[in-house]
């Protein structure tokens, strides 16, 4: 079964679950009326369906290669690109002072994520490019921005993220590039980056690297970080392309999945570059490409579970097992069931997180501000693990057949397992919930849980029990969140984090089911709440239950007795 953009499902969470007709009310977004946000979906969903789809497998079967210093990417790749480009996709969020379409968070997310479930990895090379170009919008020079941001946004070129070293990975701060100042406004960049996604290819012009690297005499650690710009071709004034820069492609890495994404080892040899943002005030300009880029990750963990969830229920359909397919047998039912569920909560979880960022942006309000970043965490890691489960349980439901390379349902396994690490690893992501994200004493925890609560009051008239057991979850979150905040022994918090980001989306996904089987009762949407609720919101007492623990337990066993 070919992948089908799920249109409609965006189009129902954005009118009806996630709150985007407040985005559309601001004046900063009143274009995107519903009728606008429909027809761009609906764009997208055919670029996804009939232009990247068809490469999924292609990407895969016919890797990126590196072949005399050039990279190589696999066959359709450049006109998918040039399709991409010329319909605007890149620049959905960005300025339109530079050519951006200024379309809400929530909406780039929704297409993002289809783009993710036709094709990932062609989708990160528009990702790294969005996530770059919000970053010099908010961090770079005039200069740059009139000079690049065209450039990005048209996808004439492409954009890349370069801060993992070889002996430096969620350390950021042990790196060791080097900036030493040109006297012109230009530095001369010097070191080693790896895990450079789309880090030279093919498909586009020029490829604009941001550099985390440390200025002579900086002090050590994150503090003593700056940003920098690193073309790939030193650019003219004008916008053409001079000469190359001394950046080049060491090689490319050998990967579980992601075959047609260019993974690259990077090598600066006193590379030309840009100071984008302060000095030393790299960690900050790079954590605006970092938290969009998270947000992106979720929604792609998400994207790949639909696809693989199509690919399952397809074959299930088809394969009979006796007399019936095997769809009819109840634990394949708990399998399908169990994905579509947590594919919604995951995409409502994602796209509840876009709409407080464009809110955030279009008012300027603290507690939007606080809700987009509580949620960022939540969304990256519960996006990628929904991906990776889901994935799996496709697998599952192909039997033996899953193994099989030639049935694609493995690819989607092998390529969402990534989506855990990078951008931050799901368990910094946990980390960074319970330490950063509860400095407020958890109050933008709580007005969140106010809401589920109001909500889940307003559902006992019509849908008592699943609102019973929303409401009741909230109050055992709240409780662990009290926990939480008054725990000063950080560990005991970080021994918990990972259980309690999980159950924090669990109880979300239970408040985001409810409130679809509300907008739409006694029909599917209900149907796959209670499906949610009964059988998958229960999970969260066992979670909370590990959350408060503390970290006694996992340090009870030496080094030596773990090795024994």
């Amino acid at each position: 079964m070919p992948f089908r953009a799920p249109v409609d499902e965006f189009s129902f969470l954005l009118n009806n679950v996630v709150g985007f007709d407040e985005v559309s009310a601001t004046s900063m977004f009143e274009a995107a009326s519903p009728d606008v946000t429909q027809a761009v979906l609906v764009e997208a969903g055919k670029l996804c369906d009939e232009v990247l789809a068809p490469l999924q497998r292609v990407g895969d079967v016919n890797p990126a290669r590196l072949e005399n210093g050039v990279v190589r990417t696999p066959p359709g790749f450049d006109a998918a690109w040039k399709a991409i480009a010329q319909g605007g996709w890149v620049g959905m969020a960005a300025d339109p002072e530079f050519g951006g379409m200024a379309l809400p968070m929530a909406v780039t997310s929704a297409v993002n994520e289809m783009m993710s479930g036709a094709c990932l990895s062609l989708q990160i090379a528009p990702l790294m490019a969005q996530g770059q170009i919000e970053a010099l919008e908010h961090h770079a020079s005039d200069e740059i921005k009139a000079l690049y941001l065209p450039k990005l946004i048209a996808g004439e070129w492409t954009a890349t993220m370069n801060l993992t070293e070889p002996q430096a990975g969620s350390d950021v701060g042990a790196l060791s590039s080097k900036a030493q100042p040109n006297g012109d406004g230009t530095y001369a960049v010097t070191g080693q980056k790896i895990y450079i996604s789309w880090g030279d290819h093919d498909v586009a012009d020029n490829i604009c690297h941001l550099v985390l690297a440390r200025l002579p005499d900086a002090p050590a650690g994150t503090k003593g970080i700056s940003l920098f710009l690193v073309p790939k071709f030193i650019p003219n004034a004008d916008g053409t392309l001079g000469a190359q820069n001394t950046v080049k492609v060491v090689s490319l890495e050998h990967k579980l999945g992601l075959h047609g994404s260019p993974t690259a080892v990077m090598q600066y040899d006193g590379a030309t570059g840009w100071l984008v943002g302060a000095k030393e005030g790299g960690m900050a300009a790079m954590f605006t490409m970092m938290n969009n880029a998270r947000l992106g990750v979720g929604g792609q963990g998400t994207g790949v579970a639909e696809a693989a969830y199509q690919h399952a229920l397809s074959y299930a359909r088809e394969r009979k097992q006796g007399k019936s397919a095997i769809v009819d047998h109840a634990d394949v039912r708990r399998m399908l069931g169990t994905m579509k569920a947590d594919i919604y909560a995951a995409r409502a979880i994602g796209l509840s997180c876009a709409v407080a960022i464009d809110m955030a942006h279009a008012t300027g309000s603290a507690d939007w501000q606080a809700r987009a970043a509580l949620l960022t965490p939540i969304a990256k890691a519960f996006g990628s693990d929904t991906g990776i489960a889901v994935a799996d349980a496709g697998i599952q439901v192909h039997g033996g057949m899953g193994f099989v390379e030639e049935t694609g349902a493995a690819q989607y396994s092998r390529d969402v397992r990534v989506t855990a690490i990078y951008e931050g690893t799901n368990g910094i992501q946990a980390m960074d919930l319970v330490a950063r994200k509860m400095a407020d004493n958890g109050e933008a925890a709580h007005r969140l849980l106010d809401e589920i609560e109001a909500c889940a009051e307003h559902a006992k008239t019509t849908l008592p029990e699943l609102a019973e057991a929303v409401w009741q979850a909230s109050e055992s979150l709240r409780e662990s969140t009290e926990w939480l905040v008054s725990e000063r022994d950080m560990n005991a918090r970080f021994a918990g984090a990972t259980c309690y980001l999980r159950a924090f989306a669990r109880v979300l996904g239970g408040y985001l089911h409810l409130k679809a089987a509300l907008a739409a009762p006694g029909g599917p949407r209900e149907a796959l709440a209670r499906l949610y609720i009964r059988r998958l919101l229960p999970e969260h007492t066992a979670l909370l239950a590990q959350a408060q623990i503390g970290a006694e337990d996992l340090f009870g066993l030496s080094l030596e007795e773990l090795a024994a």
